[in-house]
């Protein structure tokens, strides 16, 4: 199984996990979030975010989701990257954290496209819809 590791602004990551714990009612395994405060040195998470992505990763690699891209989470993980084993997507949202812990038995282009249509999907106009 694909590892999910969130890197996003304050506790946003560990507000995702929440959530989507009580829409599944568990808490998912290999799935962890690091929370980036205003005043953090991103070089100094980079060893704790390597750390936990090993924690996550049992062989299958990991997808990294961040909330913003360019700011400090996404820059992070921009870092950590490696293509087909640990990639990235920004945009964070709660479809989109769904649908990557649902897909993560997949391989990772399934994965992604998964996740990242989850993400666009998950926006509506609710009167248009």
């Amino acid at each position: 199984m694909i590892g999910l590791l969130l890197i996003t602004h304050e506790t946003l990551g560990e507000s995702l996990i929440q959530c989507a714990c009580h829409v599944l009612n568990k808490r998912p395994m290999q799935l962890l979030q690091l929370g980036v405060a205003a005043g953090d040195d991103p070089s100094d998470l980079l060893p704790l975010a390597h750390q936990m992505l090993q924690l996550v990763d049992t062989g299958e690699g990991v997808l990294v989701i961040t909330d913003i891209y360019g700011a400090t989470p996404s820059n992070l993980a921009a870092k950590l990257l490696q293509p087909g084993k640990i990639e990235g997507l920004t945009g964070a949202n709660l479809p989109m954290l769904l649908r990557a812990i649902s897909y993560r038995d997949k391989d990772m282009e399934t994965l992604l496209a998964r996740a990242t249509g989850g993400g666009r999907d998950g926006v509506l106009n609710m009167l248009k819809h």
